[in-house]
């Protein structure tokens, strides 16, 4: 059995951008993109007022320790032994799913951030809301969701279940039709499993089942090879439509 470390260096040369063409390749029809997730943490948004940020030297990437929070009203399902963030395997990525992802409330805080660098967590990736983002920046910790708040969670979400396979990025119900109409690879929520290999960087976030881990390093190696060729024919002087007949085999 591969090792997560091994794992993990396979794929940690690789952009999210390059995964994703490496998926398209392999014909893969499982979603493996998490839509709509950016880096808030440790550099800013890339929005107009910080152009320059956040880069890929602030990428993460690591197994997957997924945590379920369901509504705080919910009496029905389990609850974990002990607080998630104490539970968190060193190496690892935290991977939060929100039972209401555009709900109002945060998931995650600085307090929780402070415990899981003390624990080794690379990162967390937050299928909703977090808060306090000036307490992630300064302690450099990785943070990627979809929004930020100032309400806590504990009133009104709380952790239910760790390291089960969980759901996270549901896209609009008209996306998912046309794109099964169109047989594109957008069908539905990416399903992460515990310690599949999660990459985070500048431009979003995905998900890599651990069973594909080695196709798809090996087909984003030849696709490297292939984008620095159009890129050194293109900075050269040479036509993108020439380049790309010629390197990638099509117009």
């Amino acid at each position: 059995m591969t090792s997560k470390a091994t794992l993990r260096s396979l794929l940690h040369p690789y952009t999210t951008c390059e995964i994703s063409d490496a998926f398209i390749k392999l014909k893969h029809n499982r979603p493996w993109y998490i839509p709509d997730i950016i880096q808030y943490s440790p550099t800013k948004p890339s929005d107009i007022a910080y152009a320059s940020q956040p880069t890929n030297e602030n990428k993460i990437c690591g197994p997957a320790y997924t945590v379920r929070m369901v509504l705080a009203v919910d009496k029905q399902s389990p609850t974990p032994k002990e607080h998630f963030v104490d539970a968190i395997p060193e190496g690892s990525i935290v991977v939060i799913s929100s039972p209401v992802p555009q709900g109002r409330s945060a998931v995650w805080g600085g307090l929780m951030t402070a415990g899981a660098k003390v624990r080794g967590a690379l990162g967390v990736v937050i299928d909703g809301r977090f808060r306090d983002l000036n307490e992630h920046r300064e302690a450099a910790f990785p943070v990627y969701a979809r929004g930020q708040s100032t309400l806590g969670q504990g009133t009104f979400t709380r952790p239910s279940e760790l390291n089960v396979p969980i759901s996270v990025g549901l896209y609009p119900t008209s996306d998912m039709e046309l794109a099964t109409s169109e047989g594109l690879p957008l069908h539905g929520p990416v399903v992460i499993q515990p310690g599949d290999i999660m990459v985070a960087d500048a431009d979003g976030v995905v998900c890599v089942p651990k069973d594909m881990v080695e196709d798809v390093s090996e087909r984003c190696r030849i696709g490297r090879e292939v984008d620095d060729k159009c890129m050194e024919d293109i900075k050269a002087g040479k036509g993108v439509a020439e380049t790309f007949k010629l390197r990638r085999g099509k117009l």
